[in-house]
């Protein structure tokens, strides 16, 4: 018997009950049309009860579950935010020709609603975000990189983040780019050429980490106040930000 799958003991064991409670329901009634009108009736329910078990409840479950995972992960975001995000948000965004106007759209405040974050994730989409090579501190930048290189590679091997696509996509464009940077030994003296290469996946990496930062924003606000006031007072996005309360 140890070497009998598990679920071919029990559906002997269901097999054995139900033709025991019949069998009772003989000796009981001693009626044999009765109890072949009670497993008809019984089969003709097994769709319903097949459909309700397997589709509904599973889903259900399984929604509960994933709503778990997801609550889990959010406290991973807030990991990546507070080693990674913030920062890397402060040195790629240096880089932009005029983030004046992308500033007006990330002040995020505690008046803020559903439909400001949704203006700004829009705005983001259709923003042209222009970087120039020259104002962006590239031995800062990979020197920062460099460092958290460890930490992004132990967030990747997160099995559950297969659940959260999108910032598991912005967590390989963030790696690629540490690697890029890695890959080579002296950004100070690249070829024009090699500058446009790199500015091309800050502009990836600029665009899923605004979007990533502000849903994680609103899950702060819905969630977690007290952290959502820290995040608003230091939002690198606030040129007159400070932790420090006035």
């Amino acid at each position: 018997m140890d070497f009998f799958p598990w679920r071919g003991r029990l559906a002997i064991i269901f097999l054995l009950a139900s033709i025991g409670f019949n069998l009772c329901l003989y000796a009981v009634f001693g009626d044999s049309n009765y109890i072949f009108k009670f497993i008809l009736a019984q089969l003709g329910f097994l769709p319903i009860s097949v459909y309700l078990v397997t589709v509904v409840i599973h889903q259900l479950l399984g929604q509960r579950e994933k709503q778990a995972i997801l609550k889990k992960l959010n406290m991973v975001i807030g990991s990546f935010f507070s080693a990674v995000g913030t920062e890397l948000l402060r040195l790629i965004s240096s880089g932009q020709e005029n983030n004046d106007v992308d500033r007006q759209f990330l002040q995020v405040g505690a008046d803020w609603q559903a439909i400001d974050y949704q203006r700004a994730i829009a705005h983001l989409e259709k923003s042209d975000c222009g970087f120039s090579h020259a104002k962006i501190d590239w031995l800062r930048l990979r020197s920062f990189m460099l460092a958290e290189k460890n930490f992004l590679l132990s967030l990747l091997g997160n099995p559950n983040l297969f659940e959260h696509e999108s910032f598991t996509e912005l967590l390989w464009a963030v790696f690629h780019l540490a690697e890029e940077l890695a890959s080579r030994s002296d950004v100070s003296t690249l070829t024009t050429g090699d500058y446009e290469h790199l500015v091309g996946d800050i502009k990836r990496v600029h665009v899923l980490l605004l979007t990533e930062w502000l849903t994680y924003m609103k899950h702060l606000q819905a969630d977690y106040p007290f952290l959502f006031s820290l995040a608003v007072r230091t939002n690198p996005f606030n040129p007159q930000a400070k932790a420090e309360i006035s």
